[in-house]
């Protein structure tokens, strides 16, 4: 059996070394499990420490995803338990799901915070998991065939792993349109949303690789992230250069001011409704706009209100809010109903409760929010309070 997450260590110039992690489970699309987590915290951790090591490639497995979201087969049967457990009023009840996004929300916090230079070839899929993966690295390449999304609204969730905190910072009301429709984004939107930062046809890879393992290392960290960040442009800038690799144009770019129209309404309804009535040529808007139509109406109500909660939080402050939140979807049916409806039985016929969009109450949204612990004995008490 393979390793889910590969590691190697590249020689470079004057004794440094280069680190690689690859996702290794192309059968899911390299989808973030647990075990993946804890492979990937260890090793991070590791390097961060390691004086030889002068940066981080994170990369994905194949060519279809780098990663393409959760696994969520196990976290499914953890809620359908608990759901049927004494414990089920109880968002503490269910450890697999609370050990599940600790420790992926802490993953991700790492990756935000690295003290190296850190690389994601964001080559492929990138959806969920895998953006909350990619966003925080300081350096992150898309590709011709890249696909960034934060589908959750499709399974009862909301965009968390940190998309409450990128999200909102997105242009205009870019952040709360791609929270309600999921809308795939191609490597020019990555790069005008700021998910990404260079545009590098995915042939080249292997050749920035060979380039990085000849630079100068060694002086800091500060000057080894300028370092990649010459390759990486100098990639970008040769790649525009040659012919045969097409980058196609930004679909939220062109859609910004439509986008922001439709989503400038002083309440959720409003703006769904403004959004439902859109009749437009425009292929992609009107895929965005139906998968709001089939979505959970939880999910949309929870993703309008966690923007506006996370508006003035710290990186760490939002990612103690979603791990709460994330625990109350988890005792929730909405979540473990849309996992099935897509995942399991797949018939793309999921009952959301609530049903629609006016049977969300206050109560309702307010008590996704309702903390068990506290600040002190929150389990990610201990990240820090600013990034």
């Amino acid at each position: 059996m393979s390793e889910a997450v590969l590691f190697e260590e590249l020689p470079a110039v004057h004794g440094y070394r280069i680190g690689i992690a690859t996702l290794n489970v192309e059968k899911t699309l390299n989808a973030l499990s647990l075990e993946m987590t804890d492979s990937l915290t260890g090793r991070l951790t590791q390097w961060a420490a390691d004086a030889g090591i002068a940066m981080v490639i994170l990369q994905g497995a194949g060519e279809k995803a780098f990663c393409a979201g959760g696994d969520l087969q196990q976290l499914y049967r953890s809620m359908t338990a608990h759901h049927a457990s004494a414990q089920r009023g109880d968002i503490r009840g269910n450890p697999y799901a609370a050990q599940f996004f600790e420790r992926e929300y802490r993953l991700n916090y790492l990756i935000h915070t690295y003290p190296k230079p850190l690389l994601c070839w964001g080559h492929g899929i990138v959806m969920g998991g895998g953006l909350g993966l990619m966003a925080g690295a300081s350096h992150r390449v898309v590709t011709e065939r890249s696909r960034l999304a934060m589908p959750e609204i499709t399974v009862g969730l909301y965009p968390d792993v940190g998309g409450s905190w990128f999200l909102n910072r997105m242009p205009g009301r870019l952040g709360l349109f791609l929270a309600l429709t999921g809308a795939s984004l191609n490597a020019a939107d990555a790069k005008f949303v700021d998910l990404a930062d260079y545009q590098i046809a995915h042939e080249a890879r292997q050749q920035v690789i060979d380039t990085l393992l000849q630079q100068p290392w060694g002086s800091s960290d500060a000057a080894a992230s300028v370092l990649l960040g010459r390759v990486l442009q100098q990639a970008e800038q040769a790649g525009a250069q040659q012919a045969g690799v097409v980058f196609v144009a930004s679909q939220l770019r062109e859609n910004l001011d439509a986008i922001n129209a439709l989503c400038s309404a002083q309440t959720l309804p409003e703006i769904v409704a403004s959004l439902l009535k859109v009749k437009t040529d425009n292929v992609w808007l009107r895929k965005a706009v139906a998968t709001l139509t089939t979505g959970a109406p939880g999910s949309a109500w929870l993703s309008y209100v966690m923007q506006r909660r996370a508006r003035y939080l710290s990186l760490a402050q939002v990612f103690r809010l979603e791990f709460t939140v994330s625990l109350h979807c988890a005792a929730r049916p909405d979540f473990a109903e849309g996992i099935r409806a897509l995942l399991i039985d797949k018939d793309q016929k999921p009952n959301w409760q609530p049903a629609t969009l006016a049977d969300v109450t206050p109560q309702w949204v307010d008590g996704a929010f309702a903390d068990p612990w506290g600040a002190d004995r929150h389990p990610l008490a201990d990240l820090e309070v600013a990034c």
